[in-house]
């Protein structure tokens, strides 16, 4: 018999741990439980005197999502369990017999429970104290006792959805999307407490639990709450009379290069012959009236009229009006020009009415964002850094001398690479389709007592008048014609930007080198897509695709890039100043005299009727000159965007989205001005990829034979 029981006592017992909240009945999991071996019995354990010794603890656990731990392989006899986490916990005595399992029960008197509340949606009290659809439900956690105590133990893991307020984590709110049962859930999180080893009253290092224990040592045990709540329809209100809705256009975003833009529509309005007419009428006939920027232009002019002269009697006057409108060219086209062309005002209610958000200063944006640094410490376009970057080993030499004389030296001109001019030849060929030079050659002719072709001379009976200075403009004009660009000189290179030419005796014999035979069809395609794009921009209901506009923006860029080369900038900048002076003398009020004008058509530039006036008595095309502008105007600043943005190495379509955005008007204008000039509609659903691929000015001539033959 006493063999049985030394085999009984020899046998390894168990010990099970529950640990719950005594009211609700939640359990803490992840809860640490620590079991110290008591030499003493029963009546010798104080709970609310005892601290373990200085020895580690006989085991430790930790309870699962049931809030029960179970330590197996405990020898026989007496231990104190304890739970080491918040709230404070006595300590509890269990006698432990071999092959037998003990149960300890920790009840954790928390009183833990959420109260409710409900708030409508403009935060006042709902007094109903039913949750309805759209109502906030306040959750407000509570324990019992002394909660300041315990607050700096704990903290709340609400489910998602649950904000809580600010300054107090114990009070949470969820707005009720819908109606029907819901609930409140969070985690709590109680801290591990220190445990008093030989009552000295210092915290002990937590100890590693036994291996195989999920928990990491130190993580706090983890007590569920709940309480449901049911979620009733809001009573709808009737609402009377006429109700509007509206939609808004897609959204987009500011980018880096919306500053280039504006510069270049700045710039090139800056270029306009208006801004032209007043220069030159401050300059010599009405110095009262100078404007901004005057003084720059003059200051240019004075330089330039020392070293301006023609070996011709009696030509200075037409000396001085080369040498003013030189200058005006050259102060106003340069993109870089100090002081750069921003207007705030003006420019953020541009962006604004195109529903593009502005940056707050395009000028800072622009030099410290959108210009690139190069090696020699330039700034310059993102798109003039590519190509810096191709010619690493290439020097870069200033300009010098009153007139910028480049070096001769091998190298890249600094003032063309930071600061190149903006214009682009297409101004000029469309001045040029439009009769423009043509009417200032057929003048000169009369001028020269040359008579015309044919039978009959329209201008048989012009007579300029000796006693008046536009006779002496025109006799300096004509004898400086060896010193202009000729209609040869121009074809060749319009053909080698665009890939278009003119049509006529004097360009017969036509031979290019290089020509941009694919620049109109993809100019045109591009004006498609841009059409398309508008389409589902102004529907609200969707959001328009900016991908196509930017595959299209890469091509055109391409193309463009391709023919900048040989008399690229010096022969545009040469065109502008020759058709500026073209246009200045066509606008003098003799002219208003000499030619049979229409006084009541109301032309934007005095230079225009004339145009249209001396067409007339030619027989040559019956479209207006005014449509032949529109296209110079609107395709320079299309192209000038296109050419110089850096849109080979762009990939996000918001650039592309903003681009589309931003030239509208211009776009859109060119496409009526070239249906009006030519007959072809690029805005048609029905493609003709013949007609739009035709070079304008066969599609001129074609409609002024069909002018002819309906006379």
């Amino acid at each position: 018999m006493s063999s049985k029981n030394n085999v009984k006592e020899a046998r390894a017992g168990s010990l099970e741990v529950t640990v719950h909240e005594a009211q609700t009945g939640a359990p803490a999991s992840d809860g640490m439980v620590s079991v110290y071996r008591h030499p003493g019995g029963a009546g010798s354990f104080d709970a609310s005197s005892w601290a373990p010794s200085g020895a580690m603890p006989e085991a430790t656990a930790v309870t699962g999502g049931t809030g029960q731990a179970t330590i197996a392989n405990l020898a026989p006899g007496s231990y104190v369990v304890v739970y080491e986490h918040y709230p404070l916990t006595a300590p509890r005595l269990v006698q432990i017999d071999g092959g037998c399992r003990a149960v300890v029960c920790f009840q954790l008197e928390l009183k833990l429970r959420a109260e409710l509340s409900y708030e409508t949606v403009d935060c006042q009290s709902n007094t109903c104290s039913v949750a309805r659809v759209s109502d906030r439900v306040v959750a407000t956690i509570c324990f019992s006792g002394n909660q300041s105590d315990l607050k700096p133990h704990v903290r709340v893991m609400p489910a998602p959805g649950w904000i809580a307020r600010e300054g107090d984590p114990y009070v949470l709110s969820r707005v009720v999307r819908h109606a029907g049962p819901q609930q409140f859930e969070a985690v709590l999180a109680f801290a591990r407490r220190p445990v008093v080893i030989g009552g000295a009253g210092h915290a002990a290092a937590a100890a590693a639990p036994e291996p195989g224990i999920a928990a990491e040592p130190g993580a706090p045990a983890l007590i569920g709450i709940r309480q449901g709540f049911v979620a009733d329809e809001r009573t709808p209100t009737p609402i009377s009379g006429s109700i509007g809705v509206s939609l808004t256009r897609t959204e987009t975003e500011p980018t880096d290069d919306l500053p280039l833009w504006t510069l270049i529509r700045n710039s090139t309005d800056a270029m306009s012959f208006s801004n032209y007419l007043n220069f030159m009428d401050a300059l010599f006939c009405t110095p009262g009236n100078r404007g901004p920027g005057f003084e720059a232009k003059n200051k240019l002019f004075e330089q330039l009229r020392q070293r301006r002269a023609l070996p011709f009697n009696d030509s200075d006057a037409y000396r001085v009006l080369k040498v003013a409108t030189e200058a005006f060219v050259m102060v106003n086209c340069g993109v870089l020009s100090d002081p750069m062309r921003f207007n705030p005002t003006e420019d953020q209610a541009y962006l604004d009415r195109r529903d593009i958000p502005a940056t707050p200063d395009l000028e800072t944006t622009f030099n410290a964002d959108y210009l690139e640094e190069t090696v020699d410490g330039t700034k310059v376009l993102p798109y003039l850094a590519i190509i810096r970057r191709k010619l690493p080993d290439v020097p870069i030499h200033l300009l010098r001398g009153q007139e910028g004389e480049a070096d001769l030296c091998f190298g890249i001109v600094q003032q063309k690479l930071a600061n190149p001019c903006l214009l682009e030849l297409i101004w000029s060929y469309w001045h040029e389709e439009g009769m423009l030079v043509q009417t200032m050659n057929a003048i000169t002719q009369r001028f020269q007592n040359v008579r015309a072709l044919g039978r009959d001379d329209p201008l048989a009976n012009l007579e300029i008048d000796p006693l008046r200075p536009l006779n002496n403009l025109i006799w300096g004009y004509t004898q400086d014609e060896q010193h202009r660009l000729t209609v040869v000189r121009r074809n060749y290179e319009y053909d080698h930007h665009y890939g278009v030419r003119l049509d006529g005796k004097a360009v017969q014999h036509f031979r290019p080198a290089d020509t941009r035979s694919k620049f109109l069809e993809a100019f045109h395609y591009l004006l498609r897509l841009c059409t398309s794009f508008y389409r589902q921009d102004d529907d609200t209901t969707v959001k328009a695709d900016a991908f196509p506009v930017l595959n299209g923006l890469k091509e055109v860029h391409l193309i463009l890039s391709q023919g900048a080369h040989n008399q690229f900038g010096d022969l545009p900048s040469t065109a502008r100043i020759e058709m500026l002076m073209q246009q200045w003398m066509l606008a003098r009020p003799e002219f208003r005299e000499f030619l049979p004008t229409r006084i009541m058509v109301a032309y934007p530039e005095p230079w225009m009727d004339r145009v249209d006036a001396m067409k007339k008595l030619q027989g040559w095309s019956d479209t207006s000159v005014m449509h032949f502008r529109s296209l110079a105007m609107f395709g320079e600043q299309v192209l000038l965007s296109v050419r110089y943005g850096a849109w080979s190495d762009i990939y996000e379509p918001t650039q592309a989205f903003n681009w589309a955005r931003f030239w509208r008007p211009q776009i859109q204008g060119y496409i009526h001005a070239y249906r009006a000039a030519t007959g072809v509609d690029l805005t048609v659903d029905a493609r003709d990829p013949k007609a739009e691929g035709t070079l304008p000015s066969i599609l001129l001539r074609q409609r002024l034979d069909q002018q002819a033959r309906m006379a």
